[in-house]
């Protein structure tokens, strides 16, 4: 109103109103120019304001033209109609513009890794291309040498023609002349006996026919047989040679059989000197308890008198009994006082392991650590043996129960219990907490099996690399051979090994005694340098998987051709059996049967990361 108010204009004559611009107008624009300019142009509505000054201008508009009033109402309620649909399409349009704005980036994101992952097939394609060019390179290397071979050849045979045309010319030539010789000698024989007798003329020359047909005859016989045999040995030279591979032979059987001896006595030699080296250590860990037992205060023995029942009855057990003996005494009245424990079978359910179905009541073993060790390696030795006479392997479980029973016979129940528990009581020992993992499942036989040959073919190098036979090598050579043997280690990991072999061997000298570096100490377990070269062994196949898991990002499910793929792109060098293996594993059967199986990718990785599954050659 006080807008209207402002914009009120005095009465004017009719002449003022058509010589100059109405007030109402000059008062409307003069608003109009005030209200936008007072309007701050970086204020994100700017543009909502300036429509809204311009509203109100046209309400002022409206009400000062009464006639026009309807009209202008009229079409000031169309716009304003027409506006607020407008802002509701374009609220409505907001969340869909941030949603296309994140689609964008999820698009853009997908693009990339795309063109990533193309890019390193692209880079695995070229390096197969250009392995497939050296191999043609050699191959046309080869052929043009065998081009040369057979141009040399062709140039041998041209002469070798030429020689036997001239041989066949001059023999042609030879029998010419024999056959005019023996025509004139003939004609002069004639004429000898023509005054003597008088000879048929048609039966000479019927004679002569023969005789040349014969000297034909003769002559393609002596050709054939040189052509056949020409390159025929001669008796007596195949005779000799084969005199001389019959010696050869008898002297290789001689040499074979003095080297599965020297074999057999250099395994004695090095048993008895394992043997005589954990003696030695026996003997001074024993001496060293000694001394330390001599240095010790006694005990005061009295106080198991309670225990024992009484003051008579201690007296009576520990008299004139050396400490070692007292404290046996002490375990064994200690035992005797504990109550059995038994256990409870099972039964034959499937959900049963198979070497734990039975039935009854079983008395507990209380086998010892080292008992449960010698047990777990008479195992492993057995199932190895079997293992290499058949092509299929039982589960280790089967062959378990198979064991037990062939070992103890009707006490296979009692001795199952007792090795479990025992087994479940000594976890922390590497070799039985690997043997309960693959009894139980979690993680691959081929673990153990890798394990084993790791350090089997490092001892055998290592042994290889001792020229003098001495059981020293030195550091370079030491070095070296491990080296030859895990040639895929890095710079590091060596100087690792080498650290923790003088940390062993407690010396840092020039020299190792690598035969004390395999020896297990009394409870079977390794010592710190083959428990670090087993270690290492564990972080390369994790590493390797890892490699795998980074190759097959983004694949929920992945079947035989994917996961060979990527293992050729990782690692280029895998041969075609490790590489079936490998496919086995992570699938969980025979090669025949892994066509259209998909399975998830992480359970595919799971698996391959609880087997034997190491690379073969360089990044």
């Amino acid at each position: 109103m006080s807008v209207r108010k402002e914009f009120k204009m005095p009465p004017q004559s009719h002449s003022e109103r058509s010589l100059t611009r109405p007030r109402f107008l000059e008062h409307l624009e003069c608003y109009l120019n005030r209200e936008l300019e007072s309007l701050d142009i970086h204020d994100p509505k700017i543009q909502q304001l300036r429509l809204q000054v311009y509203q109100e201008v046209f309400g002022y508009l409206v009400d000062e033209f009464k006639t026009y009033k309807p009209i202008f109402s009229a079409i000031k309620k169309e716009y304003d109609i027409t506006l607020a649909s407008q802002r509701g399409q374009i609220r409505d349009l907001l969340p869909l513009r941030e949603k296309l704005v994140l689609v964008s980036e999820q698009c853009e994101k997908r693009v990339l890794d795309l063109m990533v992952q193309e890019r390193d097939e692209i880079r695995a394609l070229k390096q197969e291309c250009q392995r497939l060019q050296r191999i043609i390179e050699r191959m046309n290397e080869q052929q043009s040498a065998l081009q040369i071979q057979v141009d040399h050849l062709k140039k041998d045979l041209a002469i070798q023609y030429e020689l036997y045309r001239e041989e066949r010319d001059a023999r042609k030539l030879l029998i010419l002349q024999i056959s005019t010789i023996h025509s004139s000698q003939d004609v002069e024989d004639d004429d000898k006996k023509e005054d003597m007798e008088a000879e048929d003329p048609v039966m000479v020359k019927m004679a002569l026919q023969v005789c040349r047909e014969d000297l034909t005859k003769a002559q393609v016989e002596l050709n054939r047989l040189q052509a056949e045999y020409s390159d025929v040995v001669p008796r007596r030279d195949w005779e000799s040679l084969n005199g001389f591979h019959e010696e050869t032979l008898r002297k290789l059987e001689t040499l074979q059989a003095d080297f599965d001896l020297m074999k057999t006595e250099y395994d004695t030699l090095l048993e008895v000197h394992q043997q005589s080296v954990n003696s030695n250590q026996s003997s001074q860990q024993h001496g060293s308890n000694e001394n330390h037992t001599a240095t010790t205060p006694r005990p005061n023995w009295e106080l198991c008198s309670d225990i024992l029942g009484g003051q008579e009855r201690y007296t009576e057990l520990f008299e004139r009994q050396s400490s070692q003996k007292k404290l046996e005494i002490l375990l064994q009245e200690l035992n005797s006082q504990i109550p059995d424990h038994f256990f409870s079978g099972l039964g034959f359910s499937n959900d049963v392991p198979i070497y734990l179905r039975y039935e009854g009541t079983f008395k507990d073993l209380k086998l010892k650590k080292a008992d449960v060790v010698n047990i777990i390696k008479d195992i492993w030795r057995e199932k190895t043996a079997e293992n290499e006479k058949k092509d299929e392997c039982r589960e280790l479980k089967v062959f378990l129960h198979s064991y037990l029973v062939d070992q103890f016979k009707e006490k296979a129940g009692q001795w199952a219990y007792s090795l479990i528990e025992s087994i479940k009581n000594n976890l922390s020992d590497d070799l039985i907490c690997l043997f309960n993992d693959i009894l139980t499942g979690k993680v691959d036989e081929s673990l153990y099996h890798g394990q084993t040959q790791l350090l089997s073919h490092l001892l055998k190098v290592v042994i290889h690399s001792d020229i003098k036979e001495c059981g020293l090598l030195t550091v370079s050579e030491f070095s070296e051979a491990v080296r030859k043997a895990c040639p895929l280690k890095s710079d590091q990991a060596i100087q690792e090994l080498l650290a923790a072999a003088h940390s062993e061997l407690e010396s840092n000298g020039e020299r190792i005694a690598y035969q004390t570096l395999f020896t297990e100490d009394t409870d079977g377990k390794h010592k710190e340098f083959l428990s670090l070269l087993k270690q290492q062994a564990t972080d390369e196949r994790l590493q390797y998987v890892s490699e795998l898991r980074i190759h097959l990002e983004g694949k929920g499910t992945v079947n035989a051709e994917d996961l060979r793929t990527a293992f050729l792109t990782i690692d280029p060098s895998l041969d075609s059996a490790s590489l079936d293996r490998n496919l086995s594993v992570a699938f969980q059967t025979k090669m025949w049967e892994l066509q259209d199986l998909d399975v998830n990718t992480e359970v595919v990785l799971q698996r391959l990361s609880v087997a034997d599954v190491k690379r073969a050659g360089t990044k």
